[in-house]
């Protein structure tokens, strides 16, 4: 089973599982206010995990383990959350007077309508959203179907490094968990909101209304381009490409020959996307757009898709209304907080 419904009665750390880090975040909550009790990043080999999927389980295992001794959060259950385009999701009508042993027979039994596997190679979860509009009798049910393997992998992982898989999400509720830390710093009737997220492989598009998910599309353009241009330029090794994009230490041509170009294609994605978005539902507009993962921090980018795209663009960092425990190295969370979206909604599973 995916642990959608499962309570986090002692609190738990999120981790989230990139295709190039480990991100860790622990929460607590002290006079209505959250502070950062532990925050962790570190990287992954290249090929350790591939389009979000785990490909080395025991040295994503042997990172998360570091990233835990470095972080030294106080707990040892932990909640992990698969892909979003690895999970099928479907609202479906339930009566309204079964219980939740009823509702799993039932939905096993319904199963092949909603889910293209075999039954025996699917996790599966269930929640009680809500009494039906139509009917009081029936109830709307939210099912979420993902295939085992992606839920063993993390759960294998999490255990490697000998700690305990609590909570088994999907990275798009994660999102929507830490997108209501996001919502006081919007503007007022931003409504909604778009969430480019710029990671090394891909770029995704998630569309929120009113702090729900209804919109997300993946596109193969990310941050490894901007890489291995640096590297082809420069002579460098990917590694050190790497290094030297992060701590801006290039040439005086690398903004114009290879930082602004990659940007104007990256504007251009963005776009592509929203057409998407706006092609396949009733809006023409978005209220705003927040950036988010590794190249959110692209100096100019902001400004750049702004202009581009005629919205409203900030960085997203979920910690702006926070407070942090001695331990946290401030500076290096706030430049890593548009990377931790998806491992702060996690980190709130422990205040459901």
């Amino acid at each position: 089973m995916l642990k959608l419904n499962s309570k986090a009665s002692k609190g738990v750390v999120g981790i989230d599982i990139s295709s190039t880090s480990v991100k860790l975040i622990q929460l607590s909550e002290k006079n209505g206010k959250f502070q950062v009790e532990a925050y962790g990043v570190l990287p992954l080999a290249e090929n350790d995990v591939m389009d979000k999927t785990i490909m080395q389980p025991e040295n994503v295992g042997e990172v998360l383990e570091r990233t835990y001794n470095l972080a030294n959060p106080s707990l040892k259950q932990v909640a992990v959350a698969v892909p979003t385009i690895s999970a099928i999701t479907k609202i479906i009508e339930m009566d309204a007077d079964m219980n939740d042993d009823e509702r799993e027979v039932q939905i096993r039994m319904d199963a092949e309508q909603y889910i293209p596997y075999p039954l025996d190679e699917v996790s599966l979860d269930f929640e009680i959203l809500k009494t039906n509009d139509r009917n009081p009798n029936k109830v709307d049910v939210l099912l979420v179907a993902t295939r085992t393997e992606n839920v063993e992998k993390r759960v294998e992982v999490v255990e490697l490094a000998g700690l305990k898989a609590k909570i088994v999400d999907v990275e798009s509720y994660a999102l929507e968990r830490a997108y209501a830390l996001l919502a006081d710093s919007l503007p007022m009737g931003a409504n909604l909101v778009g969430v480019l997220d710029i990671g090394h492989t891909q770029t995704t598009l998630t569309v929120l209304d009113h702090g729900k998910v209804i919109y997300s599309r993946e596109q193969s353009f990310g941050g490894k381009q901007l890489t291995q241009e640096v590297q082809q330029r420069y002579g460098l090794s990917y590694a050190e490409a790497g290094f030297s994009k992060k701590e801006r230490n290039l040439p005086d041509d690398y903004e114009t020959e290879i930082l602004y170009p990659f940007m104007d294609a990256l504007a251009q994605q963005a776009a592509r996307s929203l057409q998407f978005f706006f092609s396949s539902s009733q809006y023409s507009e978005i209220d705003h757009l927040l950036l988010a993962g590794g190249g959110a921090n692209i100096q100019g980018l902001p400004k750049l898709l702004q202009d581009n795209l005629g919205y409203r663009v900030t960085v997203a960092n979920p910690f702006l209304r926070m407070s942090y425990a001695p331990q946290v190295d401030i500076k290096k969370l706030e430049n890593d907080a548009s990377s931790l979206l998806v491992a702060s909604g996690l980190a709130l599973r422990s205040f459901d």
